[in-house]
């Protein structure tokens, strides 16, 4: 996987050190390096050392890449952030409304814009992740990078999204949209019971 390309100041506060904190945590739990971690998720040593010291405001593509590879949804390293963060990538700024759980997903909601240009490719999430868009303004192009999907203001689309996938917005009118993602939960595996727990009570 080819690294991303260095991450410039266009996030806006969402807490850079509460994201890295939680970032060196998460990986530190699941007994990565910092060297794995930017291996697996196509970044930078670098880039990643920047995002974990709170040295640099980390682009949502690179957010999406280190959260896939943790196995984790975008908000478990955005939790100490700002009440309503909003991350920024190539084209499209995504701002954090509210967080559904429930016993089989969680649920992610957010606001979203995409500006005119050229476009923004989006990491794999993990298995099993679906995103939902409603479009309010503008026309969006989005989904898996080989069957993109079009909505017009009023439309609505939806794919499995842990594979690479964009969103543009087609002509020059910025689109604005609500975006939900659902991560499915994963469930633990449950232990056999010991000869003493089959025998007690």
């Amino acid at each position: 996987m080819a690294a991303a390309p260095p991450d410039r100041d266009r996030t806006p506060d969402t807490g850079a050190g509460a994201v890295g904190r939680q970032v060196r945590a998460l990986r530190e739990e699941r007994g990565m390096s910092l060297s794995t971690l930017a291996r697996l998720a196509g970044i930078g040593k670098a880039t990643l050392s920047g995002l974990e010291n709170g040295t640099r405001n980390p682009t949502l593509e690179t957010l999406y890449a280190v959260t896939a590879q943790l196995g984790v949804p975008l908000t478990a390293v955005l939790s100490e952030a700002a009440a309503t963060p909003t991350v920024s990538g190539a084209a499209v700024s995504a701002t954090l409304l509210e967080v559904f759980t429930e016993a089989d997903a969680t649920y992610e909601l957010y606001r979203m814009r995409v500006i005119p240009g050229p476009g923004q490719l989006s990491p794999a999430h993990q298995p099993g992740v679906t995103e939902h868009i409603t479009v309010f303004a503008g026309v969006l192009r989005a989904g898996p990078v080989d069957a993109p999907l079009t909505a017009a203001a009023g439309g609505h689309l939806r794919w499995t999204s842990d594979v690479p996938h964009s969103y543009a917005a087609v002509g020059d009118e910025e689109v604005h949209a609500s975006l939900l993602l659902r991560y499915p939960r994963r469930r633990a595996r449950s232990t056999p019971a010991t000869v003493d727990e089959r025998s007690a009570g």
